[in-house]
């Protein structure tokens, strides 16, 4: 009979690929194994047309900064955000340091974070969004402005062809960058192949099961061959992106109990003619429409993958019962149980601004859809976009039937299995969520893994929002071991009509 695999990570996405790469740092001994059911890995979210590749570090997102009812702006979500994606970069940066990454610039690249809004109590919001931020040390560098001429420098298509009389304004750091996430995830998997992990394609995983000894069994089939597979195994990471609570469920750990699942599809629209992808070197994020969720927040970005630019506008919200890109109809009818009915019922009911809002989205006509690309870039031309199919998000419901927009980490009381629900930042903060499922799973080991975790992130376990000569050693040492934008030292003064 075979040894137990000492972890075996079912996903080929971003969140099995970081956590793998941590794991083999820790325990280099360790037999570990991914399995992915597609021939292909990072084709679900992690894939580069499927999300926005922002390396969400609310620079630009306004979903993070919500206006209070005493008319000031809070930032407490975007730190928090920000310094996530600190220690994603640290991480990255300490494997692009010791080999493990021997290009960043085959997954990251600097770009300009912007925030750009029309009319005045948006400009005026935006003007107290940018004091709130450019004090806070995460954030220096960060410009304002509401003169045309001056965002015009900064990305013309927003300027060329608008209408000024409704005012406007922007924010700009040279600090953002854009990350693919597939090809990042790639590059780790191979990382973690060549020093000595397990990685099998076309392998879907339709049972996780414990035994009598307190393991773990994990089986399922060949994907076209139909051959059946069966594995055992110590520690078990469900990071199958939509399709994870189908497997925690039917590994019957009472932590599952009462959860569920909302899909929510997209689809963006993009343009790869060289001369638009020239004139707009920017990512730029503007309000969200009422009602909508925040994975919604309009957005024009530029993107770098496989080696070239494009342009990507969107998300338009939309609707499947899938729980993957490439799942079934039938997902959602299957995830439902009688633990997690009510809690999907009271959900439904209490999110119908919601509900109309996807409707709304599903029902929109190809020309009414294009007028929100409009509304950013007034010169585009539908004859230069094509559409393309984002991927598949499923929002958790929580066991109160809170609708949740963000990831969860599921953890067993014993640590032996863990798994992944959720969605936005998601691939952003794969570093600090793994390390939290990490902390959550091994606690006899953690203590003995700090040394080598101070290493791997060294603000780790401290906050950088609040010492900002560490925050700006920080962000000088990891943009300098990336290849981005070394943050200015002092904020810049704001320019304004």
């Amino acid at each position: 009979m075979e040894s137990p695999i000492d972890a075996v990570l079912i996903g080929g996405g971003i969140m099995s690929a970081t956590l793998g790469t941590l794991l083999q740092e820790l325990e280099p001994g360790w037999n570990i194994k991914v399995i992915e059911r597609l021939d292909s890995l990072s084709q679900e979210s992690s894939g580069p047309w499927n999300n926005a590749g922002t390396g969400h570090s609310a620079l630009c997102e306004l979903n993070y900064t919500p206006l209070k009812d005493d008319g000031t702006v809070d930032i407490s979500k975007a730190v928090q955000v920000n310094e996530q994606f600190q220690v994603s970069r640290q991480l990255w940066s300490f494997l692009v340091e010791s080999g493990r990454i021997p290009d960043p610039s085959a997954f990251i690249n600097p770009i300009p974070h912007m925030s750009f809004v029309w009319g005045a109590d948006n400009v005026d919001y935006l003007r107290k969004r940018y004091d709130a931020l450019s004090a806070h040390p995460l954030f220096e560098g960060m410009r304002f402005s509401d003169d045309p001429e001056v965002i015009r420098e900064w990305a013309p298509t927003l300027i060329e062809g608008r209408d000024l009389s409704t005012p406007v304004a922007a924010t700009f750091t040279d600090a953002g960058s854009d990350v693919d996430f597939g090809r990042l995830t790639e590059i780790l998997s191979d990382s973690l192949v060549e020093r000595g992990a397990h990685l099998e394609l076309g392998s879907e995983v339709r049972k996780v099961k414990r035994t009598d000894d307190g393991l773990w069994e994990i089986a399922g089939r060949r994907v076209g061959t139909g051959e059946r597979f069966s594995y055992t195994a110590r520690f078990v990471f469900v990071g199958a992106g939509g399709f994870a609570l189908r497997l925690l469920q039917g590994s019957k750990i009472p932590e599952i109990k009462g959860f569920g699942g909302f899909p929510v599809s997209g689809e963006f629209l993009r343009t790869t003619k060289p001369e638009l992808v020239a004139k707009h070197q920017a990512k730029v994020y503007g309000k969200a429409a009422v009602g909508a969720p925040p994975m919604s927040v309009p957005h024009l970005d530029t993107r770098f993958v496989d080696g070239s630019q494009a342009l990507m506008f969107g998300p338009y919200a939309g609707w499947s019962p899938r729980f993957l890109k490439f799942g079934s109809f039938f997902d959602l009818f299957a995830s439902i149980r009688l633990h997690n009915l009510l809690p999907m019922l009271k959900a439904g009911l209490t999110n119908i601004g919601l509900t109309i809002y996807l409707i709304q989205q599903l029902i929109a006509r190809p020309k009414t859809k294009f007028k929100d690309l409009v509304d950013f870039f007034p010169e585009a031309d539908p004859q230069d976009w094509e559409k393309i199919t984002a991927g598949q998000r499923v929002q958790v419901i929580r066991p109160t039937g809170v609708l949740q927009f963000g990831t969860e980490v599921i953890t067993a009381s014993d640590g032996s299995i863990a798994g992944l629900l959720g969605a936005s930042p998601g691939a952003s903060t794969a570093a600090p969520i793994m390390l939290q499922l990490l902390e959550r799973c091994f606690a006899d080991r953690w203590d003995a893994w700090q040394p080598t975790l101070q290493q791997l992130v060294p603000s780790f376990g401290a906050s950088l929002s609040e010492d900002p000569e560490a925050a700006r050693e920080t962000l000088t040492r990891t943009a300098r071991a990336l290849q981005l934008a070394v943050p200015a030292e002092e904020p810049s003064q704001a320019r304004s009509a």
